[in-house]
């Protein structure tokens, strides 16, 4: 077998018809300027072949589902592993998924607890027991020896409702007596209940009294059976002289107060299994509640003018007719401002209502009946909600709703008997809170506490578990809980996971591709990362990543480096060879790796300015209480170990906080006690890594809003005119100009029921998105669809002549996104890329010079020389006077801002605390910092 990959003919995207040999089980860099091919060349040529090859070994009935997917635009790859790519957009967006599902550690763990936990009562917090039918006899013989006793079925616990079939079917049965709420009764035809109060009926099985004899001990026997046949496998005795109850199950029962669990399984806790999971919240953790603010934002506000924003302002309908008539029983105006309606009446407003009311009219002398019959605003956007089958009316409620944890389970999940199983004091749900460095110790000494028996069951898991939970320590994630949803984590850290769980599963001879895991690692971190990966290599894999960090290039067995530029001047292969015989060479990347290149410190940072925000008492998540202020008018950094806090201080406080002051956001933010000094900016505004669209309808032009210049550009040429064509006959989103066979996607969705949905292009408009008549329209040679697929520079140039069109792309081309097109789908860019569209659209708007920016890891897939670019728009922003909040771990950027604050000192339980805040120059002294020894090497090699 080869001992290399041979690819022969790459020409995916912008790739230039490439050849080059990639040895296996190395651990090889691809690097290279964003936007010059990596991705085209690991992920759309290798990845794509390997993942056709695969499905070529499906049968012929699951291949027909499959046969829009094409050989990716490569000649001939020889030598290819089984591939497995680990990706930044894989993560599951199921609310059902976890930190703990997607590493199966929560498998192994539900295994440990059906096996070897004690369950406890949630009533008395008495240990349930159970018996086998000859212990129960046994019980029965020692303890009610000589005594009359009445054996009891239960077969109703603590439920509501009239039970009138259930008494017909026990008579039918035989049976003549039943214990009702603790009275016994004769059955009687017809005989039932009051349906709103919670019952507890019991069939009376047996009366008699308990003798050592044969006959009487035969007697017993059966009527242990035929009570455990009924009672779902428990049974009741009560002692006639004394009325007390004694509880047997053959099933885990309450001592004292006779509550019965079923025997312990696996499922039993899961959440995504009915006997496992909260029945409030359905195993989510948390449940849709309407947010009244959301409803009622202005107290001020009259119903009458729209105070309450579901119902709008006065119509003639029947809602209003209702408000009307309880306006009239309540002796207010719907013109009167909100607050200062009666409470009694805005709870019926609210929350509904039934009732029947007279007015008397002295001038007529009659007296009107009115009937009050109203569902209740809150009741209505709830059923709507739960109940309707539109999406877009779903979605219509879900605005008035807010996320909360659910008041049931407390965000666990789990039903109150699975969340009573106990191992040394522990419950399931306790050890999913806890972080991966906790829950390691906790099981390095928990089997000297187990008994024998209990050790023989456990060790085989315990070992499993600690083979996983150090693979996860491994890749720098020892701050995660295994409780985390999985969509909550970065792209950084669900490669990790996946990486680390590739590594659990000790596959051999496997090409594995990943792209960028050092994001959101801290430097601290990247030796870790950097040994797992060398570990997976080392049992005989190839590893194949796309990557900028200098550490992980340093240790790399083989570099390819892509270039020279980006787009169209990419996709070549300018050099291969190691880490040595690169910093020889003269390409960008060399450049920066050699030291001939270099992002410069700044030769003065901006002075502290006077002006501040503060933030006091956040305790969110791990934060411990702590108070930041953030100077304004200067770029701040903020820094620490991941899982340390940075995301919760910034993006889950600070941010709602300010968001909902100027914007009336409604996401509550995370619990502080007072912020001071807003009053020194005017807006914020968020660039994050979230895509700015998540089909492939979206792109850079629609996001940026320049399509809707374009768009008028085109309706003013004299076909245009001519025709009468509106600028909605130029849009793939409206009826009339674009392809309908795609309705202007471009794209024909196959999807797949096992495998991703795969995206080919329409057979109608070969992807071109528009109609033969709209495609006729040109400007300047170029069709609507040939300018979607132009290239930002390439649009720069075509619309020199339009101000306003310019300068939304020279801001996109500013931001180093020069080489994407107008028309790419915003699907197939990267999480650095999607940031830099939305920094590159707040650009082009006019500042007023006192905005606050908060950037999140905007060096996520980007070149040093990109980096550089990013900074320059960045200062720009702070030369006018704005205020900008970077959360970054990436070196150059950490070396170029004002300010920083270091959050730390460690991850999860050990971070949450400010360690340090003032000037880069000021951290390096700093003895307690993680960050400083590295920032040091930075500021002293510059």
């Amino acid at each position: 077998m080869k001992d290399e990959i041979s690819v022969n003919g790459a020409r995916a995207h912008n790739l230039k018809n490439i050849d080059l040999n990639i040895p296996k089980n190395k651990l090889v860099v691809i690097t290279g300027i964003s936007g010059s091919g990596k991705s085209s060349l690991a992920f759309d040529t290798i990845y794509a072949e390997g993942q056709r090859r695969y499905i070529e070994t499906f049968s012929a009935y699951a291949r027909q589902f499959i046969g829009g997917l094409e050989r990716p635009d490569v000649d001939k790859i020889d030598g290819l592993s089984p591939v497995i790519a680990i990706e930044q957009k894989t993560t599951s967006k199921n609310p059902r998924s976890t930190v703990g599902t997607i590493t199966e550690i929560y498998d192994y763990l539900r295994l440990l607890y059906s096996r070897i936990a004690d369950a406890y009562s949630y009533n008395s917090q008495e240990k349930m027991v159970s018996y086998n039918d000859d212990e129960i006899v046994n019980l029965i013989l020692s303890s009610f020896l000589e005594k009359k006793i009445t054996v009891l079925s239960p077969v109703v616990k603590s439920r509501k409702g009239h039970y009138r079939e259930l008494f017909l079917t026990i008579r039918k049965q035989g049976f003549v007596k039943v214990r009702i709420d603790g009275v016994v009764q004769d059955l009687v035809s017809n005989m039932k209940l009051d349906r709103y109060k919670i019952h507890d009926i019991e069939i009376v099985i047996d009366r008699l009294i308990v003798k050592k004899d044969k006959s009487s001990v035969k007697r017993l026997k059966e009527s242990i059976l035929t009570a455990m046949y009924h009672g779902d496998q428990s049974l009741v005795v009560i002692d006639e002289e004394s009325k007390k109850n004694k509880y047997f199950s053959r099933n885990l029962v309450c001592p004292t107060s006779g509550i019965s669990y079923a025997k312990p399984e696996p499922n039993s806790f899961s959440f995504n299994s009915p006997k496992g999971m909260c029945q409030r919240c359905n195993g989510l953790g948390t449940v849709n509640k309407i947010n009244l603010n959301s409803v009622i934002p202005d107290n001020n506000a009259s119903i009458h003018s729209g105070g309450i924003i579901p119902i709008g302002s006065y119509k003639n309908n029947w809602i209003f007719k209702q408000l009307l008539t309880i306006s009239n029983r309540y002796n207010f105006d719907l013109k009167d401002p909100i607050k200062k309606i009666p409470k009694s009446a805005i709870e019926i407003i609210l929350n509904g209502g039934n009732e029947t009311f007279s007015v008397e009219s002295k001038t007529l002398g009659l007296t009107r009946k009115y009937e009050i019959d109203f569902e209740g605003i809150l009741t209505f956007i709830e059923n709507q909600f739960n109940e309707n089958h539109s999406s877009r009316i779903k979605r219509w409620a879900k605005g008035f709703m807010e996320n909360q944890i659910c008041s049931i389970c407390n965000g666990s999940r789990l039903n109150k008997e699975s969340m009573n199983f106990y191992i040394n004091k522990k419950s399931i749900s306790n050890l999913c809170d806890m972080d991966i460095l906790d829950l390691k110790k906790w099981f390095s000494k928990l089997q000297p506490k187990l008994d024998d028996r209990r050790k023989i069951i456990a060790s085989e898991i315990i070992k499993e578990l600690n083979k996983r939970l150090d693979f996860l320590l491994n890749v720098g994630l020892d701050y995660l809980s295994l409780n985390r949803p999985s969509r909550s984590l970065s792209g950084g850290e669900s490669q990790r996971i996946r990486l680390a769980t590739q590594i659990g599963s000790q596959l051999v001879g496997v090409l594995y591709i990943l792209d960028e895991p050092s994001i959101g690692l801290h430097q601290r971190d990247n030796s870790k990362l950097i040994e797992s990966l060398k570990g997976l290599r080392d049992i005989g894999n190839s590893i194949i990543v796309v990557e900028h960090d200098k550490e992980i290039m340093e240790n790399a067995d083989y570099i390819i480096d892509i270039g020279p530029k980006a787009g169209k001047n990419g996709g070549e292969i300018i050099f291969q060879g190691t880490y040595k015989e690169m910093i020889k060479k003269n390409t960008l990347t060399a450049q920066f790796l050699n030291g001939k290149k270099e992002i410069e410190v700044p030769i003065k940072r901006r002075n502290k300015a006077t002006k501040s925000l503060k933030l006091l008492g956040c305790s969110g998540n791990n934060l411990k209480g702590i108070d930041v202020e953030f100077p304004l008018g200067v770029v701040i950094g903020i820094t620490g170990v991941s899982g340390s806090g940075k995301s919760t201080l910034i993006n889950e406080t600070l941010y709602p906080i300010l968001n909902n002051y100027f914007f009336n956001g409604v996401k509550e933010p995370k619990p502080y006690k007072k912020i001071s000094g807003i009053e020194n900016i005017d807006k914020v505004i968020e660039i994050n890594q979230t895509p700015i669209g998540r089909t492939p309808r979206s792109n850079p032009a629609t996001y940026t809003g320049v399509y809707s210049d374009i768009r008028s550009l085109f309706t003013l040429t004299p076909e245009s005119l001519i025709r009468g064509y509106k600028p909605g006959r130029f849009s793939f989103n409206v009826v009339g100009g674009r392809c309908e066979t795609c309705q202007g996607a471009g794209l024909r969705k196959i999807e797949m029921n096992f495998l991703p949905d795969v995206y080919i292009n329409c057979d109608t408009c070969n992807g071109k998105r528009f109609n033969r008549e709209t495609l006729e329209i040109r400007y300047k040679g170029k069709s609507i669809s040939d300018v979607l697929n132009m290239t930002i520079n390439e649009g720069c140039k075509f619309f020199e002549n339009f101000p306003k069109i310019l300068r939304k792309l020279k801001t996109i081309k500013d931001v180093g996104l020069g080489y994407i097109t107008l028309g790419q789908q915003s699907t197939t860019l990267s999480g650095g890329e999607a940031q830099r569209i939305k920094l590159a659209s707040e650009l082009s708007k006019k500042d007023t010079g006192n905005t606050l920016y908060i950037l999140d890891e905007p060096t996520t897939g980007l070149h040093f020389d990109d980096i550089k670019v990013l900074l320059q728009m960045i200062n720009k922003l702070a030369d006018k006077g704005n205020s900008i909040i970077i959360i970054e771990h990436n070196m150059d950027v950490i070396k170029t801002v004002d300010h920083i604050i270091e959050v730390g000192k460690g991850g999860g339980r050990n971070g949450g605390e400010i360690i340090f805040n003032g000037s880069p120059e000021e951290l390096i002294k700093n003895s307690k910092s993680p960050t400083a020894k590295y920032l040091k090497k930075e500021l002293t090699s510059n």
